[in-house]
């Protein structure tokens, strides 16, 4: 009898903390990340906010459970399975309870992996080699976007994303020669032997993070591809070339290696 109740404790400890204990440290997780701010290595800062306060949910979810008795979870419809003598643990098949046991098992492995991952592995933006593999997959950002009302707009707010659709879409790429810019970026390898300025764009998350970058003419200056390797973060200062065959590129007037940023992406 005493072990049958130990086993019913252990039973129902492992459901409490496959619902409770995973949810709650997630959200602890979330809102540790969100006070810090590196919660936008992960999620669009516009998503801030419905993150934690679902994280807050969670927490307050969380304490409340502790009102419900430990095992009260699988004890819904037990006394109504015993009464009419349907599909209780004890007359279902062997088979269904071993799947059922290994299903359970299993599930809560992986989440247990990846909620300790969440705490053990430190925050990280994501890597410019994943940024490279998926350059040639994806077609420019904002490619429908309509290129007068890029025209008329103040480039100097352009970011790196704004950037390469004007350069992959541009009709009148003449409009755009001489515009002065100010670039943060990450250096990715260029098929001209020049480098290309990158950065990761993302609309919600990371999941859905695009690469983007704008060719950076580096022999139109005092500088070289070789001088900056592949992944360090510049700034670069100089203005846009409209090229005899329509091409644009970035004629720089000073590049100046840097930390990688806070928020390392663009939304």
């Amino acid at each position: 009898m005493a072990e049958s109740h130990s086993s019913s404790r252990r039973s129902a400890l492992a459901v409490r903390w496959l619902g409770v204990g995973l949810a709650t440290v997630i959200a602890v997780v979330t809102l540790g990340l969100g006070l810090t701010g590196r919660l936008t290595l992960y999620i669009s800062p516009g998503s801030i906010w419905f993150a934690c306060a679902g994280a807050v949910v969670v927490l307050i979810g969380a304490v409340l459970s502790f009102a419900l008795p430990l095992g009260a979870e699988s004890d819904h419809g037990h006394d109504h399975g015993h009464e009419h003598g349907a599909d209780t643990d004890e007359g279902a098949p062997s088979s269904r309870r071993t799947l059922t046991a290994v299903g359970t098992i299993s599930a809560g492995v992986v989440a247990s992996a990846v909620v300790v991952g969440a705490l053990v592995l430190p925050p990280a933006s994501l890597s410019v080699e994943l940024a490279m593999s998926r350059a040639d997959a994806t077609g420019p950002l904002f490619a429908g976007a309509d290129t007068p009302t890029l025209g008329v707009a103040d480039t100097t707010t352009f970011g790196i994303g704004e950037w390469s659709s004007v350069f992959a879409t541009a009709s009148r790429p003449e409009a755009y020669d001489g515009s002065p810019v100010t670039l943060v970026g990450f250096v990715t390898p260029s098929d001209e032997g020049d480098i290309s300025l990158t950065r990761m764009i993302i609309t919600h998350c990371v999941i859905d993070a695009q690469p983007a970058a704008v060719p950076v003419a580096m022999d139109a200056g005092d500088y070289s591809a070789d001088q900056f390797g592949t992944g360090q973060w510049v700034e670069v200062t100089g203005t846009v070339k409209a090229d005899a065959d329509g091409s644009l590129r970035v004629l720089p007037t000073s590049v100046v290696e840097i930390d990688e940023p806070k928020d390392p992406y663009e939304y």
